[in-house]
């Protein structure tokens, strides 16, 4: 998942034209963070066990921090911090208006270091400056938007009456403790979503977040203590997956767990919360295989080959909605291969840092593995790589790090490994269709439903597709639009819950009623995007 003004970022494409690609010759920019702790009860501690772990730059190889890396003892330390501080009332019982002008404080905080934590995410995931730049200038934005939002309807009940003799009460209660499990694609805006909301909602939160990325998450926990969040209430424990986080989702103290990453993962955590034995709530915003349709009444070939190329190679194809599965309408088909071929090929590949290069790493040799295995995979049922396909030659890129060259694949069809499943990396299928019930169908046919988008000049089409789609986002003539106010979250495999907006905070809210009723949140679809010449 993950998000990031799309407009900015695709303009930013287009002022640095699709070149000859080569590494760009500066060095990656070196730099070494130093050590972390553990962000226990508003101060750094160790692990209990004395473990520690490495960060490494993905584009160099090279060590870029150290932190203490958490196991169950220290998850049930940050739980219970998290429990003494809900229960004391210091942030639970503070006035929404109040909690505002905290979280209101952290997002100026956060503007005026945004080139700071843009170099550091960028160093820690390999992810190019450029786009980071314009991602993060928008977290603010959760900040103010849950904090303004936890102000206007805080105090709001409801009397619904029942009879003339008798009138409910219903008020909103914060849960108690939130676990939040983040993933590495989008450390600091995935981390900042979910933070921001359970802490309006005046909850208590502890995160673990990626031990590949886990550096803007614990500097964000600081920004947030120096912006007057009380102690405990915002406890960060970065540590592997199935001791950290097992334990997080084990433990009946958490009254939520909130859980992006791999659909495999997601289960599991599921399957962990219930084996528990106690009924807690989950939000899950898992994998996706994002269909693109492009019909043929699209204004310009070209400009939908630019916004499927972003929409398709943004940070390395590495976020829940990348465009994967690339459906053309049979007339525009040979010009928009051909188009985006020759887009693919021009991406500059090399240090993240430099602002003349389009992409940089995946997050690691194993990711990089798996993305050889499956294109491996669908070149073997069938496939053909019409440009990429492989690592970087040397004239390409130099670096040592994860790369993998943009890559188009053609010849698929939706038996094919690479239409079936999520290729985490730079890697499109393209697929052809003929008529709108097909392209339907064929979007339609994947397991997953997180995120989709359409090419047309035809309004009508596009609110007619939309409906049809089973994608919990779906953008026309645009991708990767994200506002706080809009909610987000897919259908099927693709998980449960939603991120943003108003149906974010009914689900971290509880509701004290007298009378015996409840309130009810009902999440079904959301359609964004823009449409030109209307």
């Amino acid at each position: 998942m993950a998000s990031l003004r799309a407009a900015s970022v695709a303009k930013m494409w287009r002022v640095h034209p699709w070149r000859a690609a080569t590494c760009a010759a500066r060095p990656f920019s070196s730099a070494h963070y130093g050590h972390f702790g553990l962000w226990m009860n508003g101060e750094y501690t160790e692990a209990a066990s004395g473990a520690t772990s490495s960060v490494l730059n993905p584009a160099t190889l090279e060590e870029v921090a150290t932190f203490a890396s958490a196991g169950p003892t220290d998850v049930d330390r940050a739980v219970a911090g998290a429990s003494e501080a809900f229960a004391s009332g210091a942030w639970s019982e503070k006035s929404p208006r109040e909690r505002c002008r905290v979280l209101s404080e952290a997002a100026q905080r956060l503007r005026a270091e945004l080139t700071s934590l843009a170099e550091m995410e960028s160093r820690q995931t390999g992810r190019s400056l450029r786009e980071y730049l314009a991602q993060l200038g928008r977290v603010p934005e959760w900040f103010e938007y849950h904090g303004s939002y936890a102000a206007a309807k805080g105090f709001e009940g409801r009397l619904p009456a029942v009879d003339k003799d008798h009138v409910n009460m219903v008020w909103r209660v914060p849960l108690g403790v939130c676990g939040l499990i983040t993933p590495w694609n989008h450390p600091m805006l995935i981390a900042a979503k979910k933070i921001s909301v359970a802490l309006a909602a005046g909850n208590s939160v502890v995160v673990k977040p990626p031990v590949e990325a886990p550096l803007t998450v614990l500097r964000l926990a600081e920004i947030l203590k120096q912006s007057g969040l009380p102690p405990g209430c915002l406890q960060v424990v970065p540590g592997e997956g199935p001791e950290a986080g097992g334990a997080l989702a084990r433990d009946e103290r958490v009254e939520r767990v909130d859980f992006t990453g791999g659909t495999a993962t997601g289960l599991q955590i599921q399957k962990t919360m219930a084996e528990s034995g106690r009924v807690r709530a989950y939000c899950a915003e898992l994998g996706g295989n994002a269909p693109i349709l492009v019909f043929a009444d699209t204004r310009s070939v070209q400009e939908a080959v630019d916004g499927v190329a972003f929409a398709a190679f943004v940070a390395s194809g590495q976020t829940c909605v990348s465009g994967k599965r690339i459906l053309v309408q049979n007339q525009i088909f040979d010009e928009f291969r051909d188009r985006l071929v020759q887009k693919a090929a021009s991406l500059r590949l090399g240090d993240p840092l430099d602002q003349e290069v389009d992409l940089g790493p995946v997050i690691s040799r194993r990711q990089l593995e798996r993305i050889e295995d499956q294109v491996q995979r669908a070149n073997a049922a069938g496939a053909m790589a019409l440009t990429g396909g492989s690592r970087p030659q040397a004239h390409r890129c130099s670096l040592p790090g994860h790369f993998y060259e943009p890559t188009v694949l053609a010849n698929v069809s939706p038996a094919n490994p690479a239409f079936a499943e999520e290729i985490f990396g730079p890697v499109v299928s393209l697929s052809r269709f003929e008529t709108e019930d097909e392209a339907v169908e064929l979007a339609n046919a994947s397991q997953y439903g997180l995120g989709g988008a359409m090419w047309t000049e035809d309004v009508r089409k596009s609110l007619r597709v939309a409906r049809k789609l089973r994608c919990g986002l779906t953008w026309v003539n645009c991708h990767h639009r994200n506002d706080p106010a809009s909610p987000w979250g897919g259908f099927g495999q693709s998980g449960i819950g939603r991120e943003n907006g108003p149906e974010a905070f009914e689900e971290l809210w509880d509701f004290g009623i007298e009378g015996g009723l409840r309130d009810i949140t009902c999440v079904t679809f959301i359609v964004q995007g823009t449409f030109p010449n209307v």
